[in-house]
């Protein structure tokens, strides 16, 4: 651990993001000053991406009970609903502005990519997809490298991924000039009970890391994701995830297979702010703790720093705890899919102060001691409650009266008419739609012709039967 000189000042706290006060905080959580590593770690964790610490408040107010709720928002990787016949819809909506920004056709794929992730961690079987985009005044060069990017980016991974992307919306104004807004959803099926969970207990168990190998993209994209868009944004460009479909769709079935045995404690898909944001908020949810080995990570880089290990945001992997003595069990199904599967740690129990404290080692020394349940939203992280206005505009609005409107002359009309038909917000979106594969895939199909909602037919997960089943006797 660092010396008393070496540990992080103010000023440090300041670059990733954090205020005074939360330096102060994260002091008085761990009874002591925080090294480089831990104050990266709580920047990460407690950043308006991870924690929601500005938005929390207005979240709650939203409806989440149901009868058929069978997982709450907040409560696992994505929502779960019962759809009736044994059956349960997952879906999840994210966004990746700010990725979208600087690199939009990484931002986008990697929105696409882990909006899947949220699913298919759920023990559910993806079958459409949706998008939601905003974007600047058209006529300005940087909207439409925006626009052509986030089209072909979702497109791109969305159709070799192999889910149909029945749907979406697009709509431009000049608010959207420095910061687009890209939401991606996804939605999949998982038979009642079948579903899993982001979760981790059982002293002992082993915790896994699978699928890619990590590397430095995407460090503090979690604090990049919270700040305001500016023209040094720019020189952040490491911090846009690079995604591999391809790899994805491995993943996928690989992830589905191992749910199947029944061994899995608790999976949740590495997105914003990598292994520290799986590791933290599992133990939080199972209180219960980790630890975990950086150097059995697997990496594509040499020399990689603890930090940067746990806050790689690279694409395309997981942490899975799974019931101690079935390690070969997993090991085998990803080795059959050629993907990387190394246990990096063991979960541990929770202390007599806490609810489960994180231990991280790099090269046999401890490089950060934290408290599992202080890092994330509903634990310890910051809440505020900002201040806010109506817009001017709302209330000219609502002055409006469509019987106010003098009569207009029929050349006037034309006029308008013209003007709305080749509006942004109006025209045709058969260029964005062409994009995208709305047929893809065989187990769920979709309506294919522009209409005002998608249909998508619902068969279960068990059809088409996983691709393991058809490779293996």
């Amino acid at each position: 651990m660092d010396t008393l000189e070496t540990l992080p000042s103010l000023e440090t706290a300041r670059k990733l993001g954090l205020l005074p006060e939360e330096f102060d905080r994260i002091a008085e959580i761990l009874g002591r000053r925080p090294n480089f590593t831990e104050l990266s770690i709580f920047s990460v964790m407690w950043s308006e991406h991870c924690s929601y610490k500005n938005s929390i408040l207005w979240l709650k107010t939203l409806p989440r009970d149901s009868d058929r709720m069978l997982a709450k928002a907040g409560e696992e990787n994505a929502g779960l609903v019962d759809i009736g016949d044994g059956l349960a819809c997952s879906f999840k909506i994210e966004s990746h502005n700010h990725p979208s920004a600087l690199e939009p056709y990484q931002g986008a794929a990697t929105g696409v990519g882990g909006i899947n992730r949220d699913i298919f961690t759920m023990g559910a079987r993806p079958i459409a997809q949706l998008n939601s985009l905003r974007f600047g005044d058209l006529s300005l060069a940087k909207t439409k490298r925006l626009l052509r990017g986030v089209v072909k980016g979702i497109g791109d991974y969305g159709n070799a991924f192999g889910i149909p992307t029945v749907g979406g919306e697009l709509f431009f104004d000049e608010c959207y000039n420095t910061n687009p807004l890209v939401n991606a959803f996804s939605a999949g099926i998982v038979e009642v009970g079948k579903s899993a969970k982001a979760t981790s207990y059982g002293v002992g168990n082993p915790v896994f890391i699978v699928g890619s190998a990590t590397g430095k993209d995407g460090i503090h994209g979690a604090t990049f994701a919270s700040e305001d868009i500016s023209a040094a944004s720019t020189d952040k460009l490491p911090a846009v995830q690079v995604g591999d479909p391809f790899m994805e769709k491995l993943l996928l079935e690989a992830t589905l297979e191992i749910i199947e045995t029944g061994y899995v404690i608790g999976i949740q898909d590495m997105g914003a702010a990598g292994i520290i944001c799986s590791t933290s908020e599992m133990s939080a949810k199972g209180e219960h703790g980790m630890i975990i080995d950086l150097d059995k990570v697997p990496t594509r880089q040499p020399n990689m720093a603890p930090f940067e290990i746990l806050l790689s945001e690279s694409q395309e992997r997981m942490l899975v705890v799974i019931e101690k003595g079935k390690e070969h069990i997993i090991q085998g199904i990803f080795d059959k899919w050629d993907l990387n599967c190394a246990q990096i740690g063991e979960v541990t129990a929770k202390g007599e102060n806490d609810l489960g404290r994180l231990h991280f080692y790099r090269y046999g020394e401890l490089v950060a001691d934290v408290p599992a349940y202080d890092l994330v939203l509903g634990g310890g992280a910051p809440q505020y409650e900002r201040e806010y206005k109506e817009p001017a505009y709302i209330k000219e609005y609502a002055k409006f009266r469509i019987a106010d409107v003098d009569d207009i002359e029929t050349d006037e009309i034309r006029k308008v008419a013209v003007h709305l038909l080749s509006h942004p917000n109006i025209c045709s979106r058969k260029w964005v739609y062409e994009q995208y594969d709305s047929m893809v895939g065989t187990a769920n199909r979709s309506t294919n012709a522009p209409s005002d909602a998608a249909v998508v037919r619902v068969k279960g997960p068990a059809y088409p039967p996983p691709i393991s089943r058809l490779l293996l006797p």
